[in-house]
């Protein structure tokens, strides 16, 4: 999947859209994808000026979008009607930072469907080494049942 694949799944787009190919999908098993790291990522302006380190949590984020992305390719769901909430990570780990210029690959794996809910592993290297890991819960829901009584709208991750 390119780029414009990517956004006709997930809601989320620049500068927050961080994966930028998939390039395996086992529906139901795994994903693999990449984001390209780059200095002109905004959030380098302030972390930390001089020494850029892609904020871990930001890695967290991309682990749970490609979980999004499996979740809909699995099911052939309709991102119009439905849209994936990240609901808790556990055991994240950051074992080396992340640079400008490296490639990310984030790697997911199903522990876990059962209707809506989905519970991931992702793991994120460089180069073949682990940057980071964590265990993800996320769910799918109708778009329509995201709003609250006050009629706003929840954001998804």
């Amino acid at each position: 999947m390119d780029i414009m694949d990517i956004q006709g799944l997930l809601p989320h787009r620049y500068p927050f859209l961080l994966v930028d190919r998939v390039v395996e999908i086992v529906p139901g098993q795994k994903l693999v994808a990449f984001k390209n790291v780059t200095m002109n990522e905004p959030f380098f302006n302030g972390h930390f000026p001089g020494h850029p380190v892609m904020p871990g949590v930001l890695i967290l984020e991309a682990l749970a979008q490609a979980t999004a992305i499996l979740a809909y390719k699995t099911e052939n769901m309709d991102p119009t009607q439905k849209v994936s909430y990240l609901m808790g990570v556990d055991g994240a780990r950051f074992r080396k930072p992340v640079v400008p210029g490296d490639r990310l690959q984030l790697n997911v794996e199903v522990v876990r469907h059962k209707g809506a809910i989905w519970k991931t592993k992702g793991t994120a290297t460089v180069d073949g080494v682990k940057v980071a890991e964590g265990e993800f819960l996320a769910t799918v829901v109708d778009k329509d049942k995201d709003k609250d009584e006050s009629g706003s709208t929840a954001e998804a991750s």
